[in-house]
């Protein structure tokens, strides 16, 4: 994916009157690099993803692209689509994302059908759908529109079509919920930012990232209907989950 992106430096003076985090033109800057910088394993995550659509992906089919951001996942979707005539849906809310995602898309992949939705994933319709993605977006979503978003993206998949989700989320045991959070500050100091980039980023995203547990995310998705449902990837208190319709 091209890396326009700048360093992300938007917490590194410190902010009078902080406010609530905002995916707005300033984030969308310098997106890659904050988000390769604060979520361990997130390269592995988006570069596997071209392994389940080549596995799982039918051709004339839809793939799903939930809080799509700048479009990593809608591209490594469509790295293995070649010939399948599939369409890949890009939503988010940021519309200065999603212009950014159709540049991606016209410079490195020119021949895949891209539409981009500019809307909050809990107010659409899918359908048709071989594959949907969800990373790092159900996160900030009200805990009680979440089941919704799942029933609509299990409603929309077809048989055997498959949901990966990414979320950071929260340790059954407190005790372990305190050292992945601290194995996750650790991970981001090692990445350059300094502690008071890190106290006010958490400060801001304290009221818009609300994080689960695991079995959390497991009910809802068993509740939707999904019949094969586990974790296929962890990184401290990062993980991805794999639902089979």
């Amino acid at each position: 994916m091209k890396k326009n992106s700048h360093r992300d430096q938007i917490f590194a003076n410190q902010q009078v009157d902080l406010v609530d985090f905002v995916f707005d033109e300033r984030v969308v800057a310098v997106f890659p690099d904050m988000i390769r910088r604060s979520v361990p394993g997130y390269d592995a995550i988006i570069s596997n993803l071209a392994v389940f659509s080549q596995a799982y992906v039918k051709a004339n089919t839809r793939c799903y692209d939930l809080g799509a951001s700048l479009g990593a996942s809608s591209l490594a979707m469509a790295s293995s689509l070649a010939g399948r005539n599939c369409e890949i849906i890009a939503v988010d809310n940021a519309q200065a994302m999603l212009d950014q995602c159709a540049e991606v898309f016209a410079s490195y992949a020119p021949h895949t059908k891209l539409q981009t939705l500019c809307a909050n994933i809990q107010d659409i319709s899918i359908s048709n759908a071989s594959m949907a993605v969800c990373n790092f977006t159900l996160q900030f979503i009200k805990s009680e529109e979440r089941q919704l978003v799942i029933n609509t993206v299990f409603n929309g998949l077809n048989s055997g079509g498959v949901l990966i989700l990414s979320e950071k989320v929260l340790l059954a045991n407190e005790q372990q919920n305190q050292q992945f959070g601290d194995w996750h500050l650790g991970f981001k100091r090692a990445n350059g930012y300094s502690d008071l980039e890190i106290s006010q980023k958490r400060a801001a995203l304290e009221n818009v990232l609300i994080p689960e547990t695991v079995e959390t995310h497991i009910q809802r998705l068993t509740h939707a209907g999904f019949s094969q449902v586990y974790v296929w990837f962890q990184c401290f208190n990062f993980v991805s989950l794999f639902a089979q319709k």
